[in-house]
């Protein structure tokens, strides 16, 4: 049997799993899950025949590389940061390997001896990056194809919750890792090109410069901007494009709630607090507020951030708990940010029954036979329950695709790769179909950032 080994049994684990398991009888494969527990990769395997568990501490060389030996292709589900040891087996063994993250600068320095060995380390194959990826170069090389010029890119998704189980204010659950909600956008400004003007937005500005979308059946969205589009100016050959801004999406009023936090300073992740584990949430909330011997942190806080007792803005900030004297941070030199995402997994957490959805929303705007064009093509996928989420059909079937496509030598160029070319993305994004990931195309009018051609 093609033996596939699946490193990590995290949440978006369990639908690539499944394909794996409904495709081992027809494709001769055996799949061994490894996790550093054990529990979770048997959990994963639910006693299917053509599956075994094994207990695999990536930073324990002995078993991780006997592990990589004895397989024909890996799939990487760890964290971002653990994936190059594992790549430096793979080229050990001449192995072929896949990730859903980004291609890392370690990654990289690798493609030359990848391309020599014939082998293919295939990243950013999930949902964002990943489906981004394909369903945009599927557009673009059509365009070209038929002599067009692209000059406005913009894209943008989401990880949300379904409409069925929307039930806070906030109009927002967890639906993949808080920390990387919580810490999103940090690290320096958001960098975008608008009608051939380079544009940035600082960290503490981000949340109140906001896009809105409307998708059809599904309402208003805002998105805001993601830290960096331009690098993806060269990856997607748009040289001469006067637009490029890709977004994170939100419900419309999320972000400007969020930007309180921001102001506050609650989503730092840089600094420790002091005996954190024994304060309350309301000390937390106090502790970034002036001193004052008559107001109350209620009081103090609505004043800080000029909110009025009926906006509601306010309501969102009660719904979360924040002014408990009661409910402890119990986690010892803790950052803001730590502590503000364990308030916020008090209330965000997706309950057994409820649903997650995946949004994508990509603009083409392009000049064909003289005339201005544009192409809006939307996507969304709504989750079955808390195990098969959208978020891992989004990011597991993609994956699991790519590997499956490696191993029967239908993908065959080599190197440390995206999913860009038209032998990945054809295939991959029509088995997607399949299983309800489909866009939806409308032609639109054109009519960028500046219809009157006055320069901004």
């Amino acid at each position: 049997m093609r033996k596939i080994l699946v490193i990590g049994a995290g949440k978006s684990t369990a639908v690539l799993i499944k394909y794996f398991q409904d495709k081992s009888v027809l494709e001769n494969l055996h799949i061994t899950i490894g996790d550093i527990s054990l529990e979770n990769a048997k959990k994963l395997a639910n006693k299917h025949p053509n599956t075994v568990a094994i207990r695999l501490d990536v930073f324990d060389t002995d078993s991780r590389k006997e592990a990589i030996k004895n397989a024909d292709i890996i799939v990487s589900m760890l964290p971002a940061r653990f994936h190059i040891e594992v790549a430096k087996d793979c080229l050990s063994y001449n192995k072929s390997m896949v990730t859903a993250s980004y291609v890392s600068p370690e990654m990289q320095e690798l493609d030359p001896e990848v391309r020599k060995k014939g082998l293919i380390f295939m990243n950013e194959i999930g949902v964002d990056p990943g489906i981004d990826h394909m369903s945009a170069m599927q557009v673009i090389d059509r365009i070209r194809n038929q002599g067009g010029k692209l000059i406005l890119f913009e894209s943008f998704t989401g990880g949300l919750v379904a409409p069925e189980s929307d039930t806070n204010l906030w109009n927002y659950k967890f639906t993949w890792n808080p920390r990387n909600v919580v810490v999103a956008g940090q690290g320096g400004a958001a960098e975008f090109l608008q009608e051939g003007t380079y544009k940035y937005i600082p960290y503490h500005k981000l949340f109140r410069r906001t896009e809105f979308l409307e998708v059809e059946g599904y309402g208003r969205f805002e998105a805001y901007a993601n830290r960096n589009s331009l690098k993806y100016q060269k990856i997607y050959g748009l040289d001469d494009i006067l637009t490029l801004y890709r977004g994170t999406i939100r419900r419309v009023g999320f972000s400007r709630a969020w930007n309180t936090f921001v102001q506050l300073g609650m989503t730092a992740d840089d600094y420790t607090i002091a005996n954190s584990e024994h304060m309350s949430y309301r000390d937390f909330t106090n502790s970034f507020l002036a001193y004052s011997p008559t107001d109350s942190v209620e009081l103090k806080l609505r004043h800080y951030l000029k909110i009025d007792q009926d906006d509601i803005m306010w309501d969102k900030l009660l719904e979360l708990d924040l002014f408990n004297p009661n409910k402890k941070v119990q986690i010892a030199n803790a950052t803001p940010a730590q502590i503000l995402q364990k308030i916020l997994m008090d209330e965000w957490l997706l309950a057994e029954d409820e649903k997650d959805m995946i949004v994508m929303y990509h603009k083409f705007g392009y000049e064909l036979n003289g005339e201005r064009k544009q192409i809006d093509a939307t996507m969304v996928s709504i989750g079955d329950d808390q195990t098969y989420t959208a978020m891992a059909r989004t990011v597991g079937l993609p994956v699991a695709m790519a590997a499956l496509r490696i191993l029967n030598k239908k993908i065959t160029t080599p190197g440390v790769q995206i999913p860009i070319a038209e032998e990945v993305y054809t295939p991959i994004l029509k088995e997607l179909e399949e299983y309800g990931i489909i866009f939806k195309e409308e032609e639109k009018e054109y009519l960028g950032y500046n219809p009157d051609g006055v320069k901004g």
